[in-house]
């Protein structure tokens, strides 16, 4: 089959296209047929090999989200069947035209949703469903703050959260994005170029904020964080380390968490994908909600995929179109 590989940790052309074995599945796990599979900033960390747990990347096949239909089964698996119609979270090993996946971690792509479209959530809608809803407890009428709102991430944890009934503020690095942003439901959204967003900000204030930068903001963050209020780390791109007063932590009651769901044991992943099923699928069903698509390249430019997401010109999903 063709499969993308690291040749080597580095950048974008260490990824290579090669013939490699189809997989077989274990007893617990299908094979599918992919069609499509999303990119993620974790791929880049994974190729650079820098993402934590990934360890030696060398051969390694990225991708941790696709969509596909089921071509064999395990013999303990009861859920699905050979041509069932799937979407997945994978740890790795998306982009090729096989893979194997636990079976709990499948689910059936929604009704009116491409392949395409369905191989964009299983990553970063698990990951806001987790880290928004379960970790933050964004509730209906509270304001959730989105850095980076015009990303996969962004976009999607902007639909989720005005669908349930909260308010939503975003940055952005221009006003292109911003506008984006606006489109799909955000009450703000704010140029971190030409804009202080704590500034902005200050006077509502907020109660979640989904932070992927880190560094410098996270001193902000906290600031604008009203009382009780919650700050949920997925990335740090601008660093791990910021300053801030513990003492107004206390006093005001504020949490500080943050999760990376590539380590988290199967049997977390399993649950996790029940709860998105059940809460998450029905909105997209009822179209309020829809992954933004912002360019498809055939799997043999892998390449040039992870350079335009290197470049952060985009504005939600960027995908991989593998087979059909």
């Amino acid at each position: 089959m063709n499969a993308i590989t690291i040749q080597q940790p580095g950048g974008p052309a260490v990824l290579q296209l090669r013939q490699l074995p189809q997989p077989q599945p274990a007893a617990h796990e299908v094979l599918v047929h992919i069609q499509a599979a999303g990119l993620n900033r974790p791929d880049v960390l994974m190729r650079q090999g820098k993402y934590a747990g990934s360890g030696d990347v060398a051969g390694m096949v990225p991708g941790l989200e696709i969509a596909g239909t089921v071509a064999a089964c395990g013999n303990e698996v009861m859920r699905w069947q050979p041509g069932d119609a799937v979407c997945a979270l994978m740890p790795a090993g998306g982009y090729a035209e096989y893979a194997t996946v636990d079976a709990r971690h499948c689910l059936p792509v929604p009704a009116g949703l491409s392949m395409l479209e369905a191989a964009a959530l299983p990553e970063t809608v698990f990951t806001v469903w987790h880290n928004v809803f379960q970790r933050g407890a964004l509730q209906a009428g509270e304001t959730l703050l989105v850095h980076g709102g015009s990303s996969g991430i962004g976009t999607t944890a902007i639909q989720l959260a005005r669908a349930l009934g909260s308010h939503v503020a975003v940055t952005a690095g221009d006003d292109t994005k911003c506008s984006a942003c606006l489109e799909l439901g955000a009450d703000w959204a704010i140029n971190y170029k030409t804009q202080d967003f704590e500034q902005v900000l200050n006077e509502p204030g907020v109660d979640v904020i989904l932070d992927m930068i880190g560094g410098d903001y996270i001193a902000k963050n906290l600031r604008l964080l009203k009382d009780d209020g919650r700050l949920v780390f997925v990335n740090a791109m601008q660093g791990g380390k910021g300053e801030f007063n513990a003492l107004e932590v206390m006093r005001r009651r504020l949490s500080i968490t943050g999760s990376t769901l590539r380590p988290r044991s199967a049997e977390f992943k399993a649950a996790l994908a029940a709860a998105v099923e059940q809460h998450v699928w029905p909105l997209i069903v009822a179209g309020k909600f829809r992954p933004v698509i912002y360019k498809t390249f055939p799997l043999a430019e892998a390449a040039a995929a992870h350079a335009l997401m290197e470049s952060s010109a985009h504005i939600g999903k960027i995908m991989l179109e593998v087979g059909v």
